[in-house]
């Protein structure tokens, strides 16, 4: 009997035709603003202008003005802090319900549920844990805040005259709403944050894709450190990844996730962050905030932190101080 079966024909017919497709199913790379992108088959077939994109990418205020948003409508949120040990035991923890209503240009904030275990505050509720404070100064509103708007361009976040936690609360909106860009006073970082500068781009794979996200058709633009890096480049590394997908229709930011870990010796962090956004009328605003992360400075107690943030029931847009700008 003949050792080739008679399906062999069928069979090297069918390669013959797969074989071109696979050679020209391939990404494709190619050199924007002195730095090296990797486009996907997909990317390339839809035509995406690539200069255009990394430069939006490198400007987009409109994630930074999602943010601001918030400081114009109303919304509840449902707030789960967790504080837990090296072993990932859980030592504090504080789920909330919070809503925020907006009159007459102000908005004010009022706590509808709480609930507290283990050491969150101290005796006189002070925050124990700096990871819980640095949440509450960004997500809970004390008091009466009045005369906000959303205007981005020409209000970028300025760490003049600021110190302590109010510092690190504008350090950290730089980090979130321009990742990428230089972020003054930390110590022994410097511009390794700089991830689109020469001298840091170099360390870093920039690939567009495409995928579906959520039901939306999105760009996903990936900047992850390369792998082949040696040991004295990873230690310029802060940023191991920045993904973020754009509705491909519309160009708006649906979502970024980051990942992050840096050891200066006097302290250390690793953390991931997942921030999900979408529409309320024709405002961008985040509806959801996920953080993972860890840090230690010396002479303090080392801090894992979980937090979630998910924000609903979205009202009474302010239209007096909304501005597209």
């Amino acid at each position: 009997m003949s050792q080739f079966s008679p399906r062999w024909p069928i069979c090297l017919l069918i390669v013959g035709f797969l074989l071109p497709e696979c050679a020209t199913s391939q990404d494709s790379s190619l050199e924007v603003l002195k730095k090296i992108v990797t486009l996907t088959e997909v990317v390339v077939r839809n035509n995406l202008n690539v200069p255009d994109f990394i430069q939006r990418v490198q400007t987009d205020t409109s994630f930074y003005k999602a943010f601001k948003n918030l400081h114009l409508i109303g919304y509840t949120a449902l707030n789960d802090i967790r504080m837990t040990d090296k072993k990932g035991e859980v030592r504090a923890t504080l789920q909330s319900r919070t809503k925020q209503d907006v009159h007459d240009g102000c908005r004010t904030m009022q706590t509808l549920e709480e609930s507290i275990t283990g050491d969150m505050y101290d005796n006189d509720r002070n925050w124990n844990y700096y990871t819980a404070e640095l949440y509450a100064g960004l997500f809970f509103t004390k008091g009466t805040i009045c005369g906000e708007t959303n205007i981005v361009r020409g209000n970028e976040s300025s760490l003049k005259g600021k110190s302590g936690m109010a510092k690190n609360k504008e350090q950290l909106k730089k980090l979130l709403f321009n990742p990428g860009a230089k972020i003054p006073g930390i110590p022994f970082i410097g511009n390794k944050i700089a991830i689109f500068e020469e001298g840091q781009s170099e360390l870093y794979d920039f690939i567009i894709d495409m995928a579906d996200y959520k039901g939306q058709n999105c760009y996903v633009f990936r900047i992850k450190a390369r792998e082949n890096l040696s040991r004295a480049e990873k230690g310029q590394v802060v940023i191991n990844t920045i993904t973020t997908w754009f509705n491909s229709r519309t160009m708006q930011i649906v979502a970024r996730n980051y990942d992050l870990n840096y050891d200066a010796g006097v302290y250390d962090f690793n953390v991931q962050m997942e921030v999900q956004l979408t529409e309320f009328q024709e405002l961008l605003v985040p509806s959801l905030i996920r953080y993972t992360g860890n840090w230690h400075a010396i002479f303090k107690k080392k801090e894992k932190g979980i937090f979630t943030a998910t924000l609903f029931d979205f009202n009474s847009k302010q239209w007096s101080a909304i501005s597209n700008q």
